[in-house]
């Protein structure tokens, strides 16, 4: 196949590239390099099954020669990049879902939306099932990240009911690995960096906060699993195992061997208070569950950040 792929220079679109590549794939990767690295794909540059395009996909997208699938990765995803970034994270779920889809409805191509755990808000169910519609505050600062991927659902669902267009739409749950950006304000690139630097760790609230953490060999096997399949409705993939960030904090401590003390601050507005995802349907349709558990991730994550840090 030929794919082209929306925020390929950034963590997770860069080990997707790689995924397709290993397959025997060809791929065309876009990104306007806001939040993404040219570093992330350096190593791909003899690479003749791919080609990088400089573009933002909040434009009109125009790609040459055939196409079987449009993965759609472009976005900034980390709290601080989408505070920032208010309406460019807006424009690129929204404009850049829009450009997306009409590219693979033009070449006749499946299409794949990114979507988030983030579309259920701060949730009042738990764990999180497909089923669920959410609890998100609209107008709150977390509102521009997850209004633009639920916006990007429904429009991809309306390509999908109204044009015939094949597509299929993951749920994203915390994702870890290597080629995070240091202090991109996700809680395990921070606590790593942190740690390795000797500053005290930051926990907001009293870290009593839920999240599930999932290696991201883990996440993009789901999701080429998903690409492959023949699911159209969304599909949670992260890992159901939950930890609270005092936790997370205490294993980082504990593996990368640091003295570093953990500094409490204010929690964040809208900030979810559980989050740990109903895998049932991914493992029921897909065969797929997660395989690497946290410490083994954290411990290759934390050797990236050994090598990469200033």
């Amino acid at each position: 196949m030929r794919v082209l792929i929306t925020g390929a220079a950034g963590f997770l679109g860069s080990h997707l590239t790689d995924r397709f590549l290993a397959e025997g794939h060809e791929v065309v990767g876009m990104d306007n390099l806001i939040t993404g690295s040219r570093e992330n794909l350096a190593h791909l540059q003899h690479e003749r099954r791919f080609q990088f395009v400089f573009h933002d996909v909040s434009r009109y997208i125009q790609v040459e020669g055939p196409l079987d699938g449009v993965l759609h990765f472009a976005s900034p995803a980390s709290p601080i990049d989408y505070l920032e970034l208010p309406i460019q994270t807006l424009k690129v779920g929204s404009l850049g879902t829009h450009n997306a889809l009409g590219v693979a409805k033009a070449k006749g191509a499946r299409f794949f939306l990114a979507s988030t755990s983030e579309v259920y808000g701060d949730p009042q169910v738990h764990p999180q099932p497909e089923s669920y519609w959410g609890h998100v505050n609209p107008v709150g600062p977390r509102g521009v990240y997850d209004e633009a991927k639920r916006f990007a659902e429904a429009m991809t669902m309306a390509y999908h009911r109204y044009h015939g267009v094949d597509t299929r739409i993951i749920r994203i749950f915390n994702t870890y690995g290597p080629r995070m950006r240091a202090r991109d304000g996700r809680v395990v690139s921070n606590f790593i960096v942190q740690a390795l630097k000797g500053e005290p760790l930051t926990v907001y609230g009293e870290g009593q906060q839920t999240r599930s953490f999932c290696y991201v060999s883990d996440l993009v096997d789901g999701i080429y699993r998903l690409f492959m399949s023949t699911h159209v409705e969304p599909t949670n993939i992260g890992n159901p195992h939950e930890f609270t960030v005092q936790q997370l904090a205490e294993r980082v401590l504990a593996l990368t061997g640091s003295k570093a003390p953990i500094e409490r601050r204010p929690l964040p507005t809208d900030d979810p208070k559980v989050r740990q995802p109903d895998i049932t349907k991914a493992r029921t349709l897909l065969g797929w569950e997660p395989k690497v558990l946290l410490d083994e991730g954290l411990q290759r994550t934390i050797a990236y950040f050994r090598e990469h840090l200033d």
